[in-house]
């Protein structure tokens, strides 16, 4: 049993939709530096988990605390403030300005800094510096000037989780950062986001179908089912539970 202090602790966490339990008195702890991968089929009540964690749903009981402290009525905001952020599994990005720009907000939104007109961005040469560096940590660097749609889908991706990692987040809360993206292109996405995770040392939440994905990069699983947990912890011990096989892997990796 891990004695050190959670970062995140859920307990007996529930969210109903009328009859439908989307997420049924989950409990679970994640703690420092830690990166997993939260699996399950559709309607397993992953993205309600993830909502609930981030603020964008709030339970209908249970206990969400945060470094100790109970966050479980907390809006969003307040909880990106205290170190929460999330992407979405569709990009959220702004179209009309470029990577860097897009970046360079992110920062400056998080420094408290008021860019009323976009072009006052370039008085601040730390904010800037900070946003390439940001970039070169995930491979954005040759295309920062480009805009959004100038890119990839792989890299206006990127970009998304590169401007939640502005916010300098304790926890960082991902879903589906590879839906979208080509088949060919999975690996190399994951691999820049899972690298970029490492590197700053961020605790995450990865919420993710693709099975090789998962069990190539994931310290940690969570698989969900019907709104409950059904099984939680190593990769290995994951897919060696029957259950587990035939309700969330069809099967596979038996």
């Amino acid at each position: 049993m891990n004695t050190e202090t959670p970062l995140l602790e859920v307990s007996n966490l529930r969210k109903y939709f009328g009859g439908v339990r989307a997420v049924d008195g989950v409990s679970f702890r994640v703690y420092e530096g830690e990166l997993i991968f939260l699996i399950g089929p559709n309607g397993a009540g992953k993205t309600t988990l993830v909502n609930l964690v981030s603020g964008y749903l709030k339970p209908d009981s249970g206990l969400i605390a945060f470094n100790g402290r109970d966050i479980s009525r907390l809006d969003m905001a307040s909880r990106v403030k205290l170190g929460i952020a999330r992407s979405f599994q569709f990009v959220n990005v702004s179209w009309s300005i470029s990577l860097l720009e897009n970046i360079a907000i992110a920062i400056a939104s998080r420094r408290g800094i008021n860019l009323s007109m976009l072009r006052s961005l370039e008085s601040h040469t730390d904010v800037i510096e900070e946003a390439i560096q940001l970039a070169k940590l995930v491979g954005l660097e040759k295309n920062l000037d480009k805009l959004p749609l100038e890119v990839s889908q792989g890299d206006r991706k990127i970009l998304d989780v590169v401007m939640t990692l502005a916010l300098k987040p304790k926890l960082l809360l991902l879903d589906e950062p590879t839906s979208g993206v080509s088949t060919r292109d999975k690996f190399d996405i994951i691999d820049r986001i899972v690298s970029a995770i490492k590197a700053t040392g961020i605790s995450s939440i990865i919420v993710e179908h693709d099975m090789d994905i998962v069990f190539s990069y994931a310290n940690r699983i969570i698989a969900m089912h019907s709104g409950r947990i059904l099984a939680d912890g190593p990769p290995e011990d994951v897919r060696s539970r029957e259950d587990v096989r035939a309700v969330l892997l069809g099967g596979l990796y038996a």
